[in-house]
């Protein structure tokens, strides 16, 4: 089993390695032999020092399971490995029959913004990201950056720091989309690894191996194909409560402050700390904060700040969402204030974004108490990881819009978890199959 675990964790960071590797340097030759040397130490290292000391007692139905969906892991990440490098070779693709996942990219908004800092402080205006002659009472018409359509920006200024960062590496987009590919997978899976060995050898083990189920999910592979920010930002906020826990204070600090700054949600993870009086980690989550907020200031200037905070009350409230003009995209929308649009597609009358911020303001104020309940009880180690991760999974359903795949995401890992959590049988691990399968339903 050793030897499972190593060769798969070992193949899937060389996947990752590979991609970003081309990134970097543009050409296979250089790239090849990088991800031989990542596959390589990083199968060696986990079977010589496993993150996760392995239960050798798993039983024989949860091996072969785990084998063959780490065979299928495998496969997927390689397929969507080679249209990461190649876009034009649309049948590696997650979904090759939609032209939508084919040519949908969040991370063409990330570049865009962070590009027309340079020229343009208002990264929140339209012009950036849509056609001039779009009809604002019909379907957006994006923007091209080479073959893919322009997603918009709607995250606030400190987020831009990383790919601001990123592009002194890969200046241009496709570059950058391969090295933010390799990116996310690798910390996705090292963030895996890390809470698996949070719940000790037994559940850990199970938790491990029920791992590949997750990245040979569809909703994991849409998310890494189309880059979009979401898969990174829950693997960092697990990887900083993670570290607080093993008192790296500055570390997970700098974590939680981060992707807190860059998508609001994560902030109900500081309400778990506060319900906890972990003051440490809230200090070291402040002062890292303070810090992210002056760099991003300086580095975008204050007129990007007003422009933000012009447009944060349409983020919030889902004006600012383009999708809503989309039957189709209001129809996949899983978040709790998009079943207001829902009932508006079934003629419900009133069902307006005055409703729907009435809604959301109301389901924060839920997911605020529940989180202040769940951090005033107390937990074993192993249980802490579900705890954070259930919290992280209500705050995600409090954005305007939140697709199917990206919705799916958390919820998908948390379920491995909690299965992990159970004495191993036939019928849990019957029951995870049947509900991991239910999130690749489209």
């Amino acid at each position: 089993m050793r030897a499972l675990v190593a060769s798969f964790l070992g193949l899937a960071f060389g996947v990752f390695g590979f991609v970003a590797a081309m990134g970097l340097t543009g050409t296979w030759l250089a790239a090849a032999p990088i991800a031989v040397l990542v596959a390589v130490a990083s199968g060696v290292w986990t079977f010589r020092r496993p993150i996760v000391p392995l239960d050798e007692s798993c039983p024989r139905a949860l091996r072969i399971v785990s084998c063959l969906a780490a065979v299928l892991a495998l496969v997927v990440l390689g397929r969507l490995a080679v249209f990461m490098v190649a876009p034009f070779q649309v049948g590696y693709s997650s979904v090759p029959t939609s032209s939508w996942e084919t040519r949908h990219s969040c991370l063409t908004a990330y570049f865009v913004a962070g590009k027309a800092l340079s020229s343009q402080p208002n990264v929140y205006a339209d012009s950036l990201y849509t056609a001039r002659d779009d009809d604002p009472t019909k379907i957006r018409k994006p923007l091209k950056l080479g073959a893919f359509d322009v997603d918009v920006y709607e995250y606030p200024p400190p987020f831009l720091l990383l790919p601001r960062a990123l592009r002194l590496l890969a200046p241009e987009f496709l570059p950058l989309r391969m090295l933010w590919f390799g990116i996310c997978g690798s910390v996705v899976l090292l963030a895996m690894l890390l809470v698996a060995r949070m719940l000790g050898p037994s559940a850990g083990t199970r938790a491990l191996l029920l791992s590949p189920l997750v990245f040979a999910a569809l909703p994991t592979l849409s998310v890494l194909q189309k880059g979009n920010v979401q898969v990174l930002i829950i693997a960092a906020a697990m990887l900083a409560m993670v570290l607080f826990e093993r008192r790296r204070w500055a570390a997970g600090g700098v974590l939680l402050a981060f992707v807190t700054l860059s998508k609001l949600y994560p902030g109900m993870l500081v309400v778990y700390l506060i319900a906890r009086r972990q003051w440490r980690a809230l200090a070291w989550t402040a002062g890292a904060g303070a810090v992210l907020l002056v760099a991003s200031f300086l580095d975008v200037g204050s007129a990007t700040y007003r422009a933000f905070f012009d447009r944060l009350p349409a983020i919030l409230g889902g004006e600012a969402f383009p999708a809503f003009r989309n039957p189709m995209a209001m129809a996949i929308n899983f978040s709790v204030v998009g079943l207001v649009f829902k009932l508006k597609l079934f003629g419900v009358p009133g069902m307006s974004f005055a409703a729907s911020k009435v809604v959301g303001w109301l389901y924060t104020i839920v997911v605020v108490w529940v989180t202040f309940l769940a951090g005033r009880r107390v937990l074993p180690d192993s249980e802490k990881p579900l705890v954070w991760l259930a919290i992280l999974t209500l705050a995600t359903l409090r954005s305007p819009f939140l697709p199917q795949a990206y919705a799916a995401f958390p919820p998908l890992w948390l379920l491995t978890l909690l299965a992990a959590t159970y004495l191993p049988s036939t019928r849990v691990l019957g029951w995870t199959l049947l509900g991991g399968g239910g999130f690749n339903v489209k």
